[in-house]
């Protein structure tokens, strides 16, 4: 069961949508209001791009880029992700942290947070900051999201649910968490 105090949730992708692109607006959205949103979000690839284009993340401050990914060659098997990328955006989630930012928003929990790698330090150092940290996850992670974080909720990829959720929207019956 999740903390009360921790104020942690994710965006599940179940593969439908671009649950990126919603994050990447409901961020625009709140801080063209003035909102103090920090973070990462994952910049969109070019249209019918394959799974090898770049991997690069965005600072929803500066707008500085960060390249996560690594050219293996087009017959690698391994793992693109680069830790040299991840070391030097990882600065983005610490700033953050340090702020403390009302708001800050991950790009994902996925391979390399569920196995302690990546950004999990950053998301410990958020939640130990008492900063409210959203983020995407799907399936396949979702059991080590739930191990990470104590059972923080899954959030439908809906902008209405993921607003309640933050409290930056109608508060109505609450956010719609999936299974």
């Amino acid at each position: 069961m999740q903390h009360p105090e921790i104020k942690m949730a994710a965006l599940h992708d179940d593969g439908t949508g671009n649950v990126h692109a919603l994050l990447r607006a409901l961020v625009a959205e709140w801080r063209a209001q003035g909102r103090d949103v920090q973070g990462l979000v994952t910049r969109p690839g070019p249209p019918g791009a394959a799974c090898s284009a770049d991997m690069v993340l965005v600072d929803v401050v500066t707008g500085d880029e960060y390249l996560i990914s690594q050219n293996l060659g087009k017959d690698a098997q391994g793992c693109r992700a680069d830790p040299a990328g991840f070391a030097r955006a990882s600065q983005v989630l610490r700033r953050a942290a340090d702020a403390p930012a009302a708001l800050a928003v991950s790009n994902r929990f996925g391979k390399l947070e569920s196995l302690g790698e990546g950004f999990a330090d950053e998301l410990m150092a958020l939640l130990s900051a008492e900063v409210p940290v959203l983020t995407v996850v799907s399936a396949q992670h979702r059991e080590a999201w739930d191990t990470f974080t104590g059972g923080a909720p899954v959030l439908a990829a809906e902008a209405e649910v993921v607003r309640r959720w933050a409290g930056l929207g109608p508060q109505l019956a609450g956010a719609v968490a999936v299974g």
